[in-house]
């Protein structure tokens, strides 16, 4: 989970107020689903948030501040994301604003050596769950529990599942299902060519237009299975700030650095097959990602509120 600087917030990304009346946070929301799935199945649905090192104290600083909203201590862990470091443009590492070696986490891939360095995978097993779906914290209208999700995945015989919705726009940012050398597969956005997300099939529809919404389930047996996998690190473009040779802050303009992340769906290329439920936009995709504009969270919040007074449910 990132922190909410593009957002002009200060803190966890979670604790963002996206503007609704009763100003629930990004987690608050997000909780709500959960609450209501475990009241409809009589079970307590354990929830794992995967920090940062340097948001870490703060967003459990957070959770205990607000008495884990009534969800019980218990419920709710937290285990942090490993990092990498980052380097220049010449490929030398920098030195961070306390002038340490500079790093970055080593995107959301690394969330399945992440889980077994810290005992979240005991801690399933310990719990009996079979069944985990891992999604980004961005997604306020996302199903973290959905029967017909696992179903799906049972139904056709797979240990794995992801959502998907037809691309708005070709160069939308998201990435796409594809399949590479007959293995499924996703191509991220900052790796496909302007001329692959303009290419239309024969009626006329776009060919790679299957997009991947971060909305992933996984059997237990894959993440046990392909945990000590070294997955290939992707490179991203990224701002830093960082301390100069004369112990100044240097606070760039434009995206100065190199960080290396590994992806969560290039554990689909380790699998025969995976299923793939499409769902609607409107009812399963409001990303919060820029400060204006789309996929912000003035966006996010109208189709929110738009969803639930169609739905004529009360959040």
């Amino acid at each position: 989970m990132g922190n909410g600087t593009r957002l002009g917030h200060k803190g966890p990304k979670g604790t963002y107020d996206i503007g609704l009346s009763n100003h629930k946070t990004i987690f608050e929301i997000l909780l709500d689903t959960i609450k209501e799935a475990s009241n409809k199945y009589n079970v307590t649905i354990p929830w794992y948030i995967m920090t940062s090192r340097e948001n870490n104290e703060d967003t459990i600083k957070f959770f205990e501040e607000n008495n884990y909203f009534d969800y019980g201590k218990e419920n709710i862990k937290f285990f942090i994301q490993d990092d990498l470091a980052m380097v220049d443009e010449k490929g030398k590492m920098f030195l961070d604003e306390e002038g340490k070696i500079k790093k970055a986490s080593n995107g959301h891939g690394g969330i399945f050596n992440s889980m077994k360095n810290n005992g979240i995978i005991e801690d399933m097993k310990r719990k009996n769950i079979n069944w985990i779906y891992i999604g980004g914290v961005d997604n306020i209208l996302a199903k973290m529990v959905d029967p017909l999700f696992v179903g799906l995945a049972i139904d056709k015989n797979v240990l794995a599942a992801g959502k998907s919705l037809i691309k708005a726009y070709p160069e939308e940012k998201v990435g796409v299902f594809c399949k590479k050398n007959g293995k499924p597969s996703v191509v991220e956005y900052t790796e496909i060519s302007k001329e692959m997300s303009e290419e239309k099939t024969e009626n006329g529809e776009l060919k790679y237009g299957e997009s991947h919404i971060l909305c992933n389930l996984f059997n237990i047996k894959v993440i046990e299975d392909k945990r000590n996998n070294e997955y290939p690190y992707h490179i991203a473009h990224k701002k830093a700030n960082y301390m100069d040779s004369n112990g100044k802050i240097i606070i760039p303009k434009n995206p100065n650095a190199y960080k290396f992340e590994s992806f969560i769906f290039d554990v689909f290329e380790t699998l025969d097959n995976i299923a793939i439920l499409r769902v609607k936009r409107e009812e399963e995709f409001a990303p919060i990602k820029n400060k204006e504009g789309i996929d912000s969270a003035e966006s996010a919040k109208k189709l929110y509120c738009e969803f639930y007074k169609n739905s004529l449910e009360e959040k």
